[in-house]
Formats: structure tokens, C-alpha cells, sequence
């Protein structure tokens, strides 16, 4: 028990040294005022690279994400449907669909699906 502890507490202690160091390292010293603004095709930019970003594109691609893991965790599902107990399988399945649906109907209540306002 006492050397996995110490091994572990070893692992961390170097890891930690290792972040320290590359974020030394990776520190840049000299700030350029041209290598930090956008490029144009060597001209000057015509307005500002930060324009207000929508919030409507991050909310729909953040359900794009839950959509995709979501198919990522029903796929191994199929798969073990032959090795496992039906019954449990079943209701396993169907407790994360409802989850899914819950979602889905929240999403859809709070007005993030309705992409004309």
C-alpha cells in the first residue's frame, strides 16, 4: 500500500514539474504588434478580427456535441445486446433514451432549436 502511494505521489511530482516547465518555456518574450494582428494578404484589415460571436452557432454546436456522444455510447450498446441479460439491456436502453428525450424536450422548450428569431 505505502509504494503504491509513493509511486503515485512520485508520478505526480514529476508531472507537475514537466507543466511547470513548458509553461516556462513556452512563454514568449517579445510581443510584435504585426505578428499579433490578422492578416489580410499583407494589407491592413479592413475592420477588426473580434466581431461578436452568436450565441445561437455555440448553443447549436453544443447540442451537435451531446447528439454525438450520445450516438458514441448507444452504438456499444448494440453491440453487447447478444452477451447480456435482455431484461437488464432493456431497461438500461430505455432509461437513456428517456434521458435523451428529457433533453431534447428542454432544449426545444427553452427555444435553443427555434433557429428563425
Amino acid at each position: 500500500m505505502f509504494s503504491i502511494i509513493f509511486i503515485a505521489s512520485i508520478i505526480m511530482m514529476i508531472s507537475f514539474i514537466v507543466m511547470i516547465l513548458a509553461s516556462i518555456l513556452s512563454k514568449k518574450t517579445l510581443v510584435d504588434r504585426e505578428k499579433s494582428s490578422p492578416f489580410e494578404c499583407g494589407f491592413d484589415p479592413k475592420s477588426s478580427s473580434r466581431l461578436p460571436f452568436s450565441l445561437r452557432f455555440f448553443l447549436i454546436t453544443i447540442i451537435f456535441l451531446i447528439f454525438d456522444v450520445e450516438i458514441a455510447l448507444i452504438l456499444p450498446m448494440i453491440i453487447i445486446f447478444k452477451f447480456s441479460n435482455l431484461m437488464i439491456w432493456s431497461i438500461t436502453s430505455m432509461i437513456f433514451i428517456l434521458i435523451l428525450l428529457i433533453g431534447l424536450y428542454h432544449e426545444w422548450n427553452q427555444g435553443m432549436l427555434n433557429w428563425s428569431n
